[in-house]
């Protein structure tokens, strides 16, 4: 089978396998608190998630009225998100997470790994996975908090000389169910109880963790 014509499946890593959302929200928190401007799941959930750092920061900051540079805080912050990320994702991948990403393989189909991550940091903890082919680290760049738009899920599949209408989002949010859509896959989600305010109608299946019982039900949806 080519690779233009391969099954393939874009895991969200940073939001469905290791807490991001929790991560991320603490790094905003430290860096709100630092400034002495107020923060909560509910400002999170009012003000950034879903949009990109910047237009958050900023819109927020018109709010509460600071002098502090929304500029400068969204590249804290995105800095600050990646740098915490590289530091906990390597005890993500577990044996679950081996034994999901595997299954998939053996089936003949793509795992895609997106992260916004150091791949530096984090190369060793998939050195078992990446020598083959059909397993991928791809570096997210999204801008967009505590998710990613359409256009990054499309980007990750053309990267990965992938069809988007073959590739099956791996999704850590509501939001990101929402976009892979919108790029025209299909997608399932990894519950977490820090974005369960979120609608995740449209998602495929939504499952507590990767592993070997959701890599089996992955295949049959994608028919692998």
């Amino acid at each position: 089978m080519s690779d233009e014509i391969k099954k393939g499946v874009i895991v969200e890593f940073d939001f469905s396998v290791a807490p991001g959302a929790e991560i991320l929200y603490k790094a905003a928190e430290d860096l709100l608190n630092e400034y002495e401007i107020p923060f909560s799941p509910r400002i999170e959930a009012q003000y950034l998630v879903g949009g990109n750092y910047l237009g958050g920061l900023t819109d927020y900051f018109n709010v509460v009225k600071t002098k502090r540079t929304a500029a400068k805080a969204a590249k804290d912050l995105a800095e600050t998100f990646a740098d915490e990320l590289s530091k906990r994702i390597p005890e993500c991948v577990d044996q679950d997470f081996r034994d999901f990403a595997n299954f998939l393989i053996s089936r003949k189909t793509k795992v895609v790994v997106a992260t916004r991550a150091d791949f530096g940091a984090i190369a060793d903890a998939f050195a078992d996975l990446t020598p083959n082919p059909d397993f991928t680290l791809y570096q997210e760049t999204s801008s967009a908090y505590g998710t990613v738009k359409w256009d990054d899920w499309r980007r990750a599949s053309v990267a990965n000389r992938l069809r988007s209408m073959r590739v099956l989002a791996v999704a850590g949010s509501g939001l990101g169910v929402k976009s892979a859509l919108l790029a025209g896959m299909g997608a399932v989600a990894v519950a977490n109880d820090h974005v369960a305010y979120q609608d995740y109608s449209g998602a495929d299946e939504i499952f507590d963790k990767l592993n070997l019982a959701t890599a089996k039900r992955i295949a049959h949806i994608i028919r692998v």
